[in-house]
């Protein structure tokens, strides 16, 4: 067979680091029609994506990396024809959005440069390819629709793509390193890790943001703690703002609302809890000179703007507070909810 009639034969088409081989002969290749040959991702490089001595600039096209010896020999005619990815090809000057594509790939190369990303590295790396990021470079370069084209042009536009490439390269690289911990566990394996939850309830007095409550509940799934009580006019779930903050956590805390915070108080007390009030005053101890409870504790933090309750504090054990050194005398309640739940673990741990 000649290799005019062998191309003809074959049609090949690199898709993340493999080759569909179709036949479409009926000779000898018909025990290959429609094999899925892998390819060894390292003799493929982006040639063209390169630093450019010439041009200085990084192109797009997926060559084999022995195409430019084999080019120059007087055998380059039976050389295997060149592999390109229907996503990340070099673009067509004859496409319909194809104008433009050079210095929309100068502006996108500058500004992940800015943020300390090497455009080359996206397609030099076999890592990258068929990712997310590869995508959205291609896709800013050789926009395949006419909003996409306009949306392109906007001056700040290569900033934003730049951004978004930069955030998935570093989601992919952190997905790929076993030793990092960046994902959440399954229920087997939390069930499994910590089967009892601490003795430390939350009671929130009157909390106005919900975006602070979700906070909180995340918290409070994260530490495994016993519940929160939401009183008042706390938000409490479903609130969509509450659920997008907690990033799913609400499901697994274990929660309940009152009306008022001062009778819940009360109850909890007449359960045999100790009750510790979080707040700024002058009869307050800083929270790194109290043991805490082992038997268990509930601490009641409050409004954003006016605290917690007068009432309610002088129904408590105990009020503790954490020492500020600058203009404000409070920390966020969600922020001031975190230093007091880890100290709880952290002095249980140590116990």
């Amino acid at each position: 067979m000649t290799f005019r009639a062998a191309t003809r034969c074959f049609c090949a088409l690199h898709v993340c680091g493999a080759v569909f081989v179709a036949s479409g002969s009926t000779s000898s290749t018909r025990s290959a029609r429609g094999a899925f040959v892998p390819l060894d991702t390292a003799s493929f490089s982006c040639a063209h994506h390169r630093r450019s001595r010439a041009t200085g600039r990084c192109g797009l096209s997926l060559v084999r990396d022995d195409d430019d010896s084999q080019s120059s020999s007087s055998s380059s005619a039976s050389a295997a024809p060149q592999y390109r990815s229907r996503s990340t090809a070099q673009p067509d000057a004859e496409a319909e959005f194809a104008v433009g594509s050079a210095v929309r790939q100068e502006r996108l190369d500058e500004a992940l440069k800015d943020l300390g990303f090497d455009a080359c590295a996206l397609t030099d790396d076999p890592a990258f390819r068929g990712s997310a990021a590869l995508r959205m470079y291609s896709s800013f370069i050789l926009p395949k629709s006419e909003g996409a084209f306009a949306t392109a042009e906007l001056p700040q536009r290569a900033s934003v793509i730049a951004n978004s490439i930069a955030f998935k390269a570093r989601e992919m690289r952190s997905h790929q390193e076993d030793w990092l911990r960046n994902h959440d566990k399954s229920l087997a394996e939390a069930d499994k890790d910590q089967k009892q939850r601490f003795p430390l309830t939350i009671v929130l007095d009157n909390l106005r943001s919900a975006h602070n409550v979700g906070n909180i509940l995340r918290l409070a799934e994260a530490a495994r703690i016993t519940n929160v009580i939401l009183c008042g006019i706390t938000p409490a779930p479903p609130n969509p703002k509450i659920l997008k903050t907690a990033l799913g956590a609400a499901d697994y805390v274990p929660f309940e609302q009152a009306g008022s915070t001062l009778d819940v108080v009360r109850k909890l007390k007449k359960e045999g809890l100790a009750v510790w009030g979080i707040e700024t005053t002058s009869q307050s101890t800083t929270i790194w000179k109290v043991d805490m409870p082992t038997s268990g504790v509930a601490v009641i933090l409050g409004n954003e703007l006016v605290g917690v309750d007068a009432k309610v504090l002088k129904e408590c054990d105990e009020l503790i507070c954490l020492p500020t050194h600058g203009v404000k005398n409070s920390l966020n309640v969600a922020t001031c909810a975190s230093v007091v739940v880890y100290e709880a673990l952290r002095q249980w741990d140590d116990s």
